[in-house]
């Protein structure tokens, strides 16, 4: 079978990774009809917020909804997937399309489009780069902020709710003041949505305005069961990435994007190393390793990381099953059995999160993956001295 990490994403509840609680909330209010006419949809990159808010406006404008999802088939469904829908207004950070312009959503709306269609849990830096923004920084202008004042005062194009979706509203700066009036009393059947990812960022007049969702991190088993379903990943490299994830699904498809190989067995022989202080294995993987890129260095040491923090739990909480394939989970409880002291576990974690430090701002890859290496060695040994 083949994997790929493109697919068709429908703009449908089920279709955003976890935030049950989210979604539930949403269905019930505009099934009560206490769905307020500001909200603010916040959460951490990766948690979903711009596809949870699109499923939102696809469900209100569907002709045959159900108690739980849009149809998705029916024209307004059609229409929203393609953020065509006439009613459907988006706003997001842009720069200024050339000199003595300013940074207007409306210039980029075929851009963003495109950008959704092929990644929905993009992150604003990855939008920024699709743009071709380079080191320019991206804006919600006050011009912007005009410019939604005067769409959302005209009459729906067809006949029902519009919806305006403001991602990022953290870029709006004091300009966001321009809008407190209309978010504030917003024209009849006109729904806000804000999308942000840190709260402390925006306005606090604009945050006490809004009725907060707040979105919660992606679990593991969710992340797994999203990666096979949509066949971005195998199921044995899903289960891996899962866990590497951080409860972000942007970061799963980030990982599964520059991680080629099954990691586990390079992690096995490279800790087969450190424990028996062998110098050829040390240059060897230093070696290998530094012909791989950076994102797949990254990868295969945050990877490392988890199985740590795995060990760690593994060794105060040992009634927990350990969320991991059978060889990971195995290979856990080895490491957990070798009585190795949380200090020392703790110190490795700290000692190969300072490298992927290094890594990211272009170290010497052979030389940074060579010393991390020596020095694991020697708070292994140190330990194995102290008992000695």
């Amino acid at each position: 079978m083949l994997y790929a990490l493109r697919y068709l994403y429908r703009m449908l509840f089920r279709n955003v990774v976890g935030q049950q609680a989210a979604k539930e909330g949403l269905l019930g209010m505009w099934q009560h009809d206490h769905l307020p006419h500001a909200l603010l949809l916040a959460g951490a990159e990766g948690t979903g917020g711009l596809p949870l808010s699109l499923a939102l406006a696809q469900y209100i404008f569907c002709k045959n909804k159900t108690g739980s999802d849009s149809c998705g088939v029916c024209a307004d469904c059609q229409k929203v997937a393609k953020l065509e829908h006439a009613d459907l207004h988006m706003s997001f950070p842009s720069i200024p399309p050339k000199a003595g312009t300013k940074a207007m959503s409306r210039y980029f709306i075929s851009e963003f489009r495109e950008f959704i269609r092929d990644t929905p849990y993009g992150t604003t830096y990855d939008w920024l780069q699709f743009i071709n923004a380079e080191n320019k920084q991206g804006n919600i202008t006050a011009e912007e902020c005009r410019d939604i004042i005067d769409v959302l005062n005209l009459k729906s194009y067809e006949g029902g709710k519009k919806i305006q979706i403001i991602w990022r509203p953290e870029y709006l700066g004091k300009e966001g003041n321009i809008l407190l009036k209309l978010i504030e009393e917003p024209p009849v059947d006109t729904i806000m949505i804000l999308v942000a990812e840190n709260i402390e960022d925006i306005l606090p007049t604009i945050l006490s305005r809004t009725q907060l969702i707040r979105l919660t991190p992606v679990t593991p088993a969710q992340i797994e069961l999203a990666l096979t379903e949509s066949m971005v990943a195998e199921p044995r490299k899903a289960a891996q990435v899962a866990q590497m994830a951080n409860g972000s699904y942007t970061e799963a498809l980030r990982v599964v994007k520059h991680a080629d190989n099954d990691l586990f067995p390079e992690l096995r022989n490279w800790f087969n190393v450190l424990f028996t202080n062998n110098g050829l294995g040390i240059a060897k993987f230093a070696e290998e390793w530094s012909k791989a890129g950076r994102e797949q260095q990254k990868n295969f040491l945050n990877y490392v990381i988890q199985l740590l923090e795995q060990s760690l739990r593994a060794m105060y909480l040992p009634d927990v099953p350990i969320a991991l394939p059978s060889e990971e989970a195995g290979f856990v409880q080895k490491l957990a059995a070798r009585g190795l002291p949380y200090d020392v576990l703790q110190e490795m974690v700290k000692t190969i999160s300072q490298s992927i430090y290094f890594i990211e701002r272009n170290a010497h890859s052979r030389t940074q993956l060579h010393a991390l290496s020596i020095r694991l060695v020697y708070i292994i040994q140190r330990k194995l001295i102290v008992e000695m």
